[in-house]
């Protein structure tokens, strides 16, 4: 099939602002990606294309980008999987929204990635190690599986609302790796990944829009997370 993608360009060295420029590509099969035909106009048509990609296969969250206005990966969403392309409507894909823009698809993610810092996305332990390895029960490690398939691609916190009104909300990724941590059995300080998140500008904020469950192109029901740290925030501090 032949479809034409309207892309979201914007260079800041010589642009004023970003503008949309289309690209019409011919042949195409509904089991190709969003990523081929990126890769297609970027090598057939216009070198000067810019956009993230890594692994290509949903794994390490290079790709995120907005896709007729849904956050996701450009490696995981297939043609025939957008609405109306058949009929010939354009596919528009812009870069993840309120990041600051690099160039064309590629955004700036340092502030995303200094809030995930904050909740110390790692194991806390204070005594000594085990002559094997940390030991959890199945229920236990089950608990955590979900929120361990968070790739960090930022679509679900590009997407919250919570965030565009407030710059300082720590956003949903963070806090979905706040819940991964404090609830693993094996860490000895679950209070210090939630004291980053116990604010106004951080669980509290989370208004429960599901914008982020929608993007997060892992199916991660993010806010029911959310929800967990929440009741057991409330039911510490009782």
């Amino acid at each position: 099939m032949k479809v034409t993608f309207r892309i979201q360009r914007y260079n800041p060295e010589k642009d004023a602002k970003p503008y949309f420029k289309d690209y019409t590509l011919d042949g195409l099969e509904g089991t190709h990606r969003v990523l081929d035909a990126l890769h297609d106009i970027k090598w057939q048509q216009d070198g000067t294309l810019s956009f993230r990609r890594s692994c290509a296969h949903g794994m390490c969250g290079s790709d995120g980008m907005a896709i007729n206005g849904r956050n996701t990966l450009a490696c995981s969403l297939l043609l025939q999987d957008i609405k109306g392309i058949e009929s010939g409507k354009p596919v528009t894909i812009e870069p993840l929204p309120f990041l600051p823009i690099i160039k064309d698809l590629v955004v700036d993610t340092t502030d995303f990635f200094n809030k995930y810092e904050l909740v110390k996305p790692y194991l806390i332990v204070k005594t000594p190690p085990p002559t094997m390895e940390r030991y959890q029960t199945e229920a236990d490690a089950e608990l955590l599986m979900e929120s361990t398939k968070c790739i960090m691609c930022a679509c679900c916190t590009t997407s919250c609302p919570s965030l565009w009104s407030n710059e300082s909300y720590i956003g949903p990724a963070a806090i979905l790796k706040s819940f991964r941590f404090a609830f693993d059995t094996r860490d000895e300080a679950p209070e210090e990944h939630m004291a980053a998140v116990d604010s106004q500008d951080g669980i509290w904020r989370c208004h429960t829009i599901f914008n982020c469950v929608e993007a997060c192109p892992k199916e991660i029901n993010i806010t029911w997370h959310i929800s967990q740290l929440k009741k057991r925030m409330v039911s510490d501090s009782m």
